[in-house]
């Protein structure tokens, strides 16, 4: 895994959807692109983007990837706004 500035990977308005359809529930990359008017590569694209960030994992079920939010990975992102507010 890459170290991408988190911030980075949530400037995309679709990687910002893709985190809050996540959010909700675990996600395969098919459900996660019912609600996106990119295809299912731009899709898988963006996510990895979110994989190398931190702020998501994937794990295996059978043929199935399924993507859920790394709610350790938002850690350095809340440390950073936190300072703001401290």
């Amino acid at each position: 895994m890459t170290n991408v500035d988190p911030f980075v990977a949530i400037s995309d308005p679709n990687r910002r959807y893709l985190l809050e359809e996540l959010r909700r529930a675990p996600r395969t990359v098919n459900e996660l692109a019912q609600g996106l008017p990119i295809s299912r590569p731009a899709v898988s694209q963006h996510l990895k983007a979110l994989l190398e960030a931190g702020l998501v994992s994937v794990s295996a079920s059978g043929t199935k990837r399924i993507y859920a939010i790394n709610r350790p990975g938002f850690d350095r992102v809340n440390l950073w706004l936190d300072q703001f507010w401290s």
